[in-house]
């Protein structure tokens, strides 16, 4: 066996022992070592770039990294096989994915505001924040040899008098601990829990003087990124916000990746692992951290995902999802329970599962329709969620319709070269000077960033821009020539953002031939699906009154860019909304209120679901649209003024 040891820039050192010619990728997640492998593994993506320090690997050379790279000693996890004792440099940018996890103290701020507006516009549609569960103070008498009374009974007729319920229930989590905690608080309790009806389900029991609040997590599991929230399930204020990576990304960006990695022997497991040990674990503590909280404090816990991530998250069968007839283990269940899969809260919590609706219109969706509010509305409008997967839902108060189309990750800054999430050191907006064709653009993170790679929002801002001042043609080719338009490493036409003494890592931010390509077939995705959505119902762009654009692909994006380039429809901009993570601001609504709860259920049971994959005359939609803005120059009139 020869001995593999993984350096990071920030951390330990990680040792694991592997076999002579095994794959190097697939040995750092045999040792749970982050790097990021969009395509799975094939070469593709170029995303797993490593440094080999010592050692020998079988590593042949990659159209992704440069001859004077190669002889630095970087190489392509994927494609490496390990030939003797090797010491490995993970760099942060091949696991930034899952390195940059933050935790925010939401007290105040910008994102309380848009959560309150969120609030207050489902409670203006009578939908309020109210939940069932409480929590009570009582002061029970000692036993003695007069009154021999087990601690058990004792403490439910306090509670039955003090809450006026029939019965209460008392789990074993609580019972284990009940006699030391009774005694140690002098008899005198503070009981948290869950009212059912006239039975009282508790949770918690600790001393009278504990103020700690009552805790809800809400978590938007994406195919790239997972957010999440802490609030007081009494008072609603949001505690501590967690982001970091998805983990399961090195199996594959894409959904579809990632269930064929399922199939594999242990596949299952791994990706499970990947979730709730990788991601959602280390997150939930840091939040709780944040906010000095415990987990047993966590009584409830809702999950808004699309329905592969549902499947992958409960450790269930996800490939029936991706082969005719399309058909899940489940679009809505109930009874997953905190203790089920070991996730750091109250074992008693219960985990909420937004509805799926259809294979690819899953949780994160039917959440983000009620905090679109299209429902509650005369006006036809569009919501659309954009990520991995672009869903899309159209209609009004008397119907929806709903679809959704495999935009890749482009929109989140996967296949493309300097592509990153909506973090620290990515170009978030850009404006390109038409004469000198120099850039000027706002980078995420404190005064003084320097530039790291470009996220969804500056993608688009950027072909926007490029096509907008005739660098790019419209099928994306580049027809100018001048100081940023150069060769990268790989020989690809490029515009250089930033040059590599610009930039935080040292080499060219760059946007290339074939990025815009992936990004093109990316919006042309969008697109087509918004026709093809209204062609079913015979109708067209025209009808389109409003339209809600959700999605964490930065601070917010640019509307008119983005009909610039044909991702959105021709309508006035004053029509677009940008609404945010519409999805975990749904599953904070679920979590916080009973009523959004059985809302969003009865959203998901009347919404349509259109399956495009079977649908007649997408490919030709989706084949037009892949041109900057489009093929039909009618379906953009403003952009001939």
């Amino acid at each position: 066996m020869l001995k593999v040891t993984f350096r990071f820039e920030h951390g330990d050192d990680r040792e694991i022992f592997a076999a002579e010619q095994e794959n190097l990728l697939e040995v750092a997640r045999k040792a749970n070592v982050a790097i990021d492998a969009p395509c799975s593994g094939n070469g593709s993506c170029g995303k797993c770039r490593v440094r080999l320090v010592e050692g020998e690997l079988d590593s042949p050379k990659s159209r992704h990294i440069s001859d004077e790279e190669y002889a630095q000693g970087w190489r392509l996890a994927c494609n490496s096989r390990i030939l003797s004792d090797v010491v490995i440099a993970v760099p942060d940018i091949a696991s930034a994915y899952k390195s940059r996890m933050k935790t925010a103290d939401l007290s105040t701020g910008e994102e309380v505001r848009i959560f309150n507006e969120a609030k207050a516009s489902v409670e203006a549609a009578d939908i309020h924040f109210i939940n069932s569960f409480l929590s009570a103070t009582v002061s029970l008498d000692a036993p003695s040899l007069d009154d021999t009374m087990p601690d058990n009974e004792r403490l439910s007729r306090a509670l039955c008098a003090e809450l006026d319920v029939d019965e209460v229930r008392i789990p074993h989590s609580v019972l284990l601990h009940l006699p030391s905690t009774l005694r140690e608080s002098g008899w005198s309790v503070r009981c948290c829990g869950r009212q059912d009806g006239n039975i009282f389900e508790l949770m918690t029991v600790s001393s009278a003087a504990d103020e700690a609040p009552m805790c809800g997590v809400a978590i938007d599991i994406g195919t790239t990124t997972v957010t999440a929230v802490l609030t007081d399930l009494e008072t609603g204020a949001l505690l501590a916000k967690g982001s970091t990576g998805n983990g399961q990304i090195r199996y594959g960006a894409d959904v579809i990746n990632r269930i064929i990695e399922s199939t594999r022997p242990g596949g299952k497991k791994r990706l499970q692992d990947a979730i709730l040990k990788e991601t959602l674990e280390p997150l939930m503590r840091a939040m709780y951290a944040q906010a000095n909280i415990s987990p047993e404090r966590v009584l409830s816990i809702c999950v808004a995902a699309n329905t592969t991530m549902n499947h992958l998250f409960v450790g269930t069968d996800a490939d029936p999802v991706r082969t005719e007839p399309y058909i899940p283990a489940f679009f809505s269940w109930d009874g997953l329970m905190a203790r089920d899969l070991n996730l750091p809260a109250n074992a008693q919590a219960q985990i909420i599962l937004a509805p799926n609706i259809g294979s690819y219109v899953g949780g994160d969706i039917t959440a983000g329709t009620l905090m679109s509010m299209i429902w509650n509305r005369d006006e036809l409008s569009l919501f659309i969620d954009l990520g991995t997967n672009g869903e899309i839902v159209f209609g009004n108060r008397d119907f929806l319709m709903s679809c959704a189309c495999s935009a890749g990750p482009a929109f989140e800054g996967g296949d493309i070269s300097c592509g990153m999430r909506a973090t620290d050191g990515a170009i978030e907006a850009c404006t390109i000077d038409p004469e000198t064709m120099e850039p000027s653009f706002r980078i995420i993170g404190p005064e003084g960033q320097k530039p790291v790679g470009l996220c969804g929002s500056g993608i688009i801002d950027v072909i926007a821009e490029l096509f907008h001042t005739g660098i790019i043609s419209a099928k994306g080719q580049f027809v100018r020539e001048g100081r940023r338009i150069s060769q990268d490493a790989n020989g690809f036409d490029c515009y250089v953002l930033a040059f590599a003494e610009e930039s935080e890592s040292g080499r060219d931010v760059t946007i290339n031939i074939v990025d815009i390509d992936n990004f093109i077939r990316a919006k042309g995705a969008i697109f087509s699906a918004i026709c093809t959505l209204l062609k079913s119902l015979d109708m067209d762009v025209s009808c389109v009154e409003h339209m809600y654009v959700a999605g964490g692909i930065g601070s917010g994006i640019n509307m008119r860019n983005s009909v610039r380039i044909g991702m959105f429809p021709d309508i006035e901009l004053d029509r677009f909304t940008y609404i945010g993570n519409s999805s975990l601001a749904g599953a904070y609504a679920m979590v916080m209120s009973d009523q959004a709860r059985d809302k969003v259920e009865e959203l998901a049971q009347s919404m349509t679901y259109v399956e495009l994959s079977t649908t007649p005359g997408y490919m030709d939609e989706f084949m037009a649209a892949c041109f900057l803005p489009h093929t039909n120059a009618e379906l953009f009139p403003s952009l001939a003024e």
